[in-house]
């Protein structure tokens, strides 16, 4: 299967009917200040190089975000923060994200997420998240990284469920990094890299600043060429 066909399978799931019930809500009433566009409404597939290195994890879509735009960190304010430092870094074409036609290109990077429907409150449940885990596995079989970026706690605990790491010194920090094992999930080598997740509550309270997302980045280069 290629990535083409997993997404054309993952955006008509329906395997959780809470999160259903509540994305496809969103995308009927929408926000006022989007009443004019349509919404994507549907799981949101991944999204970028499909012969990526760098393989990104974020949480879900927001809902007014990419349940709205149908791409991974797209309208919104985690996208704003994340896309100038990725083009800053060289994985991306342009600094803004708006819409699934405006011209984005990522290169040697890939962008998925824990779960893939847009849910209340940004809290998916542990068995939602189950459901999608199946997804990302098969992303990561299909690409096969060298490297890892876990966005925040809940990406990080779903990458070691996948790769069955049950070791409890691994801690999710910020600029964190861990030797992954040898897998199906990746290339022999390669490494999971931790940062925090660019939510406005991280950004606005200086939790996570500019600096401190393009270290890593810059760490993710480094990774590449160990």
């Amino acid at each position: 299967m290629s990535l083409g066909e997993l997404n054309k399978e993952l955006i008509h799931c329906r395997r959780c009917p809470r999160l259903v019930e509540w994305r496809e809500q969103v995308a009927r009433e929408k926000r006022k200040a989007y009443r004019d566009q349509d919404y994507w409404g549907r799981p949101v597939p991944g999204f970028g190089d499909p012969a990526a290195r760098v393989f990104v994890v974020g949480l879900a879509p927001g809902a007014h975000g990419s349940n709205r735009t149908g791409r991974q960190f797209t309208g919104d304010a985690s996208g704003n923060f994340l896309y100038p430092a990725l083009f800053r870094a060289g994985f991306a074409n342009q600094a803004d994200s708006r819409s699934r036609d405006d011209g984005l290109v990522l290169t040697d990077l890939y962008m998925a997420a824990a779960a893939r429907c847009a849910p209340p409150d940004n809290k998916p449940s542990l068995e939602e998240l189950a459901n999608c885990q199946p997804y990302l596995e098969r992303e990561l079989a299909l690409l096969r990284p060298k490297v890892i970026v876990a966005l925040g706690r809940i990406a990080f605990e779903r990458v070691l469920r996948i790769f069955s790491i049950r070791n409890p010194g691994w801690k999710f920090a910020h600029g964190a990094t861990f030797p992954l094992p040898d897998s199906e999930f990746c290339i022999p080598n390669s490494s999971l890299l931790c940062s925090y997740h660019p939510s406005q509550q991280n950004t606005q309270t200086g939790k996570l600043t500019a600096a401190m997302f393009d270290q890593i980045w810059a760490a993710a280069r480094t990774l590449l060429e160990t």
